[in-house]
């Protein structure tokens, strides 16, 4: 065996090692990489310099993630349709129940009912808004007039 069909194994193992990686993370990473070390490997059939074939890799490989990735994720980026629950970021309501420093307390809020936290002590009718939703509490910070 000659350091071409070793080097074979080598990119064809780098190939295989960085597609499961992908496969589990899907974060368009190293697919680039994938493409690049195809090219190496590729590349390993005409030469045996192990440093021209791993600078094609490194180089290919950053090449086709600068310039390629932001553009495939426009195309790959799941959309986000918001919910009825996600209408209430922003609403304003009013403190039915104490809400004390990181302690739960109740909001009205669309004419709902709501469990709310807050990072300080708000009063009951203070005017609040609604900053984020946690499952099925919100978090809200009082309203100064």
């Amino acid at each position: 065996m000659n350091l071409g069909d070793i080097m074979f194994y080598v990119w064809l193992g780098i190939i295989i090692l960085l597609t499961i990686v992908e496969l589990l993370t899907i974060n368009l990473t190293t697919i680039w990489f994938v493409i690049s070390g195809i090219v190496a490997l590729m590349l390993s059939f005409v030469t045996d310099n192990f440093l021209i074939e791993f600078g094609v890799f490194v180089v290919l490989g950053i090449i086709l993630l600068v310039t390629t990735r932001p553009f495939f994720e426009k195309f790959l980026q799941v959309r986000s349709e918001r919910t009825n629950i996600d209408r209430v970021i922003g609403m304003h309501g009013i403190v039915t129940e104490e809400i004390k420093r990181n302690q739960q307390g109740e909001v009205k809020v669309d004419g709902k009912r709501w469990t709310a936290y807050a990072s300080r002590k708000i009063k009951v009718g203070a005017m609040v808004e609604i900053i984020k939703i946690d499952g099925v509490k919100l978090e809200v910070q009082e309203i100064k007039e």
